[in-house]
């Protein structure tokens, strides 16, 4: 890996969310696969010297699409997934108020091959720290974080007077390929 400055976003790979669900009507209901559509973000890599290496990455929080919906008694439909990305943007992320998803790194450490970031994840208005997980593996970078939602005062998502809910854990995963630096 060449030291240097490059630029992240839907052109060099993807940003998914995978959340589940449980509770008694845990059936019903889908594991979804979101994917954020517009995001933008840089890394400074320094190989020789992690401590140096640096990311940053904004979300816009009303790009989340529903790319998958698995389990449940029915497939979604495209009315669902309408519905639910509805209900991301005005009951849990609250988008009109908080558009924007941001984390940047404060310490990174590893090789390429396993590395580890802290750093700072501000969602809906509330900011805390956050472990991030991954590797670089020829030009890709692979990897993922766990957000607890409640830590960031947000209600995971529940129907059917509570009996189906989301999991509190979502899971970031990101595989990105890195482009000659900027």
């Amino acid at each position: 890996m060449t030291a240097g400055s490059y630029t992240l976003g839907p052109e060099s790979g993807r940003l998914l969310l995978k959340t589940t669900r449980t509770g008694l009507g845990a059936k019903v209901g889908h594991d979804l696969t979101l994917e954020v559509t517009r995001w933008h973000g840089d890394a400074t890599i320094d190989p020789a010297a992690p401590a140096e290496s640096s990311v940053t990455v904004e979300v816009d929080a009303e790009s989340i699409e529903v790319r998958e919906g698995t389990g449940g008694v029915k497939p979604l439909t495209g009315s669902d997934r309408g519905e639910i990305e509805k209900i991301i943007r005005e009951k849990i992320l609250h988008t009109d108020r908080h558009p924007t998803i941001t984390f940047r790194s404060t310490r990174v450490e590893g090789t390429e091959e396993s590395f580890r970031l802290e750093g700072d994840l501000a969602l809906v208005g509330v900011t805390r720290p956050v472990i991030v997980q991954g590797s670089l593996i020829g030009g890709r970078v692979h990897g993922s974080a766990v957000v607890e939602q409640s830590r960031w005062g947000i209600r995971p998502y529940s129907a059917l007077f509570g009996a189906l809910k989301l999991s509190d854990d979502v899971e970031v995963q990101f595989d990105l390929g890195l482009l000659a630096p900027a």
